[in-house]
Parts: structure tokens; sequence; C-alpha cells
């Protein structure tokens, strides 16, 4: 795994668990904050470096290259026609996009729909801009797999007098990727209740092979008249420290409010570094390496989703069909050995497995992982809490 020691990177900077430490003798493995351990593409550190050879950085606008790579980008890999310049938008972050979205549609204090376990970016913005969460919480299938609650969902938003959603897909932290009738189906439900849907699809690029990411805006007519959708290659090349995400928003009302609202902050301007990041990545090179990756978080997830069917009785995790994080529900182990899941995670911690709180995703007795590190360094986390956590 390559050395990110004293180079800016929070995953190992941080210990995730208050009042915990990891004990002498233990190397830390990240496993938290989701960013991988990996290094970029090589086609987005050359982009980087050509531009960085020139001495000057002034004002700019994107370049047609930019616009034209998220247009090649959508159509080769969500099958997206018709996407035009028009339609997209630069955007601080996905958080920023959405915060811009709220001020635009929603007053303070207006009842916001969500999926739970919910991704705590969306709780603090949320929270930030005065907003009330409301959630409906998916449900494990007989194979344990997540799914939406359809009359749940069409309950709570017609209970709480909702009209805007939030919606992730890929799901963060569930790892679901949606079905068609699945997106159909949920947009059917917002569509009843006259909703503006905002579909954070950051990690879109990081299906599992055997799964394709299906854009929510191209499930129906309706459905691209009322999505705000939100992109990024932050978590699919490793870029979240330049900062750079982007909108695609169809419907011209829709547009310019969201617009708006954003450069009201006066604070939504791209880096000249971070497009030419896009464009790299955006490439051939790049859609390759990201090929390579895929395969890479194939083996890990599937590593680990045995490993702990086999050795963590107690422990459950669906496996991801999406993103490279692993949700653990650890509440039956907890309960058999007497111990909190705060005790779990300061014990993990303490032998350099450096995971995650997943109650505040609002699950109780939850744990969440990432595994977007060396195959090695996965293996070695897992026979850490075999021997010394789960089992030791």
């Amino acid at each position: 795994m390559m050395d990110r020691r004293g180079k800016d990177a929070l995953a190992l900077d941080q210990i995730p668990i208050p009042g915990a430490s990891v004990q002498p003798g233990f190397d830390p493995i990240p496993m938290w904050i989701a960013d991988m351990n990996f290094p970029t593409a090589p086609s987005i550190i050359q982009e980087i470096q050509s531009r960085a050879s020139h001495p000057a950085f002034g004002y700019f606008r994107p370049s047609q290259a930019y616009f034209d790579a998220i247009i090649r980008w959508q159509q080769e890999r969500n099958g997206v026609t018709g996407l035009t310049e028009e339609a997209i938008g630069y955007e601080n972050g996905v958080l920023g996009c959405l915060a811009s979205a709220l001020r635009a549609f929603t007053s303070p204090g207006e009842g916001i729909f969500l999926h739970a376990p919910a991704y705590v970016g969306f709780q603090h913005c949320l929270k930030r801009t005065g907003r009330r969460p409301v959630y409906s919480f998916l449900k494990k299938d007989r194979e344990g797999v997540w799914r939406m609650d359809l009359a749940g969902m069409d309950r709570v938003i017609r209970d709480h007098h909702i009209h805007f959603a939030i919606f992730c897909s890929p799901h963060n932290p569930a790892g679901r990727v949606w079905e068609r009738r699945e997106l159909e189906g949920a947009m059917e439900v917002f569509r009843k209740n006259d909703c503006i849907v905002f579909s954070d699809e950051i990690w879109s690029d990081l299906t599992l092979p055997g799964f394709r990411h299906i854009p929510l805006q191209a499930i129906s007519e309706d459905a691209r008249s009322r999505v705000i959708a939100a992109y990024a290659p932050s978590k699919t090349f490793n870029l979240a420290g330049l900062v750079g995400s982007y909108h695609i928003i169809y419907d011209p009302c829709l547009r310019d409010r969201v617009s708006y609202e954003a450069a009201a902050t006066g604070y939504n301007g791209m880096n000249v570094l971070s497009m030419h990041a896009l464009i790299g990545g955006y490439s051939p090179e790049g859609a390759a390496w990201l090929e390579e990756l895929r395969h890479v978080l194939q083996e890990n997830t599937s590593f680990a989703a045995a490993f702990i069917r086999e050795h963590f009785e107690g422990v459950e995790a669906a496996s991801p069909e999406g993103t490279y994080m692993l949700y653990l529900d650890v509440g039956s182990w907890c309960r058999a050995h007497d111990m909190s899941v705060d005790e779990l995670l300061k014990k993990g911690v303490s032998v350099g497995v450096l995971w995650q709180d997943g109650r505040p995703f609002q699950v109780p007795d939850t744990i969440r992982m990432n595994l977007a590190s060396p195959f090695s360094r996965v293996e070695e986390a897992f026979k850490r809490l075999d021997r010394y956590v789960f089992n030791g």
C-alpha cells in the first residue's frame, strides 16, 4: 500500500473512534473515510503535470474539452444520450449542490425524505440548512439484500407532506446498485407525491462486475423533469482533495434555480487543476484504469463477505454490488458476547483496524468499513479482527 503518512491523508491523520488508540506493534490500516488507498490513474497525473508546467494560473472558464469529456463519459458508461453542455453545471461538491437545491426548493423546518441507512453527509447538510430529515428504512429480503419499501416510502411522504427527496444511487452505505424496476417504483412514488428529487450518483462508476448503474433521470421523461443529479470523479479516481463535482439538470426551471443559489455563495468556482483532473480521468486511459480497479474491488468485497460468513458468527454483512463500503450488523455478536458497539469499535482500532461507527447512518449496532486498499492489507485487517477482536 502506498505510504500516505505526511501527505494530507485524513484517513491516517485521524482516529475515527473517540477515545480509541492503536496499540504499539500494530500499524494502522485505514478503513473508514470514503477515499481509496490506491494511487490515482496515471492519465490524471499526466494531465495535471502538463497543465502545472505552465507557470500561470489566472482566471479561466471551463473548457470545451471539460464538457466533451463528461458527455462522452456519460454516454459510454451510463448509456446517456442527448446530454448537452447546457444541462451540465460545475459544483464544488455533491453536498454543496444539495445545499443549493434545498435552498432553492424548500424552506427551513421543512421535512426532507431520505432512505436509512442514510449517508451522514446528507444528514449534516440538512442540519446546517435547517431542514428536517424524515426517514424510510430500507429492508433486507430473505437473501439479505437491502430493498426499498415502496409502500412505506409513499406513506412517509404523504404523512409528512414532503415534496423534496434525497436519493442515493448506488446506495451508500448499503452498497446497492438499484435495478430498473426498483428505480421505476421509486420514481412513481415521487411523481405521485410531486417531489423534486436530488439524486446523488457519485458512486455510479464504482459498480462491481456484473452490475450496471442506471441514471435516475433515464427512467422516464417525468424523471428528467424532476431529478437533479450530482456526479463527481472524486470517488472514482481518489480526487476528493482536489474538489470538483458537477450536476446534470435537464429542466430549465430546476437548473436556473439551483444555479442561482450556487452562485449566490460567491464560492462555487472551479479549480483549474480539478478541471484537468476530470479530463484526464474521463479519458480512454482513465476508463481502462477504472476497469482494473473494479476487479480489484470485487476481489476485496468477495473475500470480506466470505470471511465474515465463515469466521464471525453473529455478524451480518450484505455483499456490496457497488461502492467499496461494507456495512456490518454486529448486534447479535455484541449481545452474545456482552459487549457494546463502542467497546467493539475501540477493540478494532486498538489492533490498527481504523473502521467507522455505522450508527450515525441511522441503523443501530452497525459498523462501516472501507475495502478500497490492496488485497494484502484487507486480508491483514480481517486476520486481526479474527484473532484479536471477534474470536480473540
